[in-house]
């Protein structure tokens, strides 16, 4: 684990698109939404969206579209879509055997992930490093007050791991995830991905292509 001088207490994952490869889908899913409209899901609002609240990435396409659907109606046509998906999403490279190693050097490992829990649960159930996550903090959790960037879920997860902030290392995609974590005082790994730039990523403390070189 070369990106730290010294092991961490705690590591907390983002899911889509830090550990599991499952932007593309969402990409595809929200595709077919638009089709009927013959509207494009644009790169431009993918950037928007990506690692923020599911309600609120979907108002930005009903608003962006002029969309005749409520949010929780856009996001339940869609998660029609990505049912069929999501079980068979990739892993980003080297992401199982990192959290096997980081397991196995005693580092207490967390989730935390705007998906909803029906959804993150389909996403993990064929992962074999499940068991490995001490806890999971999902974006419809009944003590969430406020989704990212706002720093809540990642204070959240810390807090029933029972670890203080500045002893997690957060391992986040998108601008929204890292802008959390850092406003939570974590030091922040920025996974690589289409959807963020350099400037998205400017907050983190490190940047990684993928988990392989850690593993070196």
């Amino acid at each position: 684990m070369t990106v730290f001088s010294t092991l961490p207490q705690a590591i907390i994952f983002d899911l889509d698109g830090t550990l599991l490869d499952t932007e593309p889908l969402y990409t595809r899913a929200m595709q077919r939404v638009l089709k009927p409209f013959g509207h494009t899901y644009t790169l431009a609002l993918k950037k928007k969206s990506v690692g923020g609240d599911s309600h609120r990435s979907a108002q930005l396409a009903i608003d962006e579209f002029g969309l005749p659907h409520t949010s929780d109606e856009l996001l339940t046509e869609k998660e029609s879509y990505l049912r069929d998906l999501f079980p068979d999403a990739g892993e980003i490279k080297g992401a199982g055997a990192f959290i096997f190693r980081a397991a196995a050097n005693g580092i207490r490992l967390g989730l935390a992930t705007s998906s909803h829990r029906h959804l993150c649960e389909l996403k993990l159930q064929n992962r074999s490093w499940i068991h490995l996550l001490d806890t999971i903090v999902c974006g419809d959790d009944d003590e969430l007050t406020a989704g990212k960037p706002a720093p809540d879920i990642f204070l959240l997860c810390a807090a029933r791991m029972g670890v203080a902030q500045k002893d997690v290392v957060v391992f986040e995609d998108s601008r929204n995830g890292i802008e959390a974590a850092k406003a939570a005082g974590m030091t922040v790994v920025a996974v690589m991905n289409p959807y963020a730039s350099a400037t998205d990523r400017r907050l983190a403390d490190y940047t990684i292509e993928d988990y392989s070189g850690l593993l070196e």
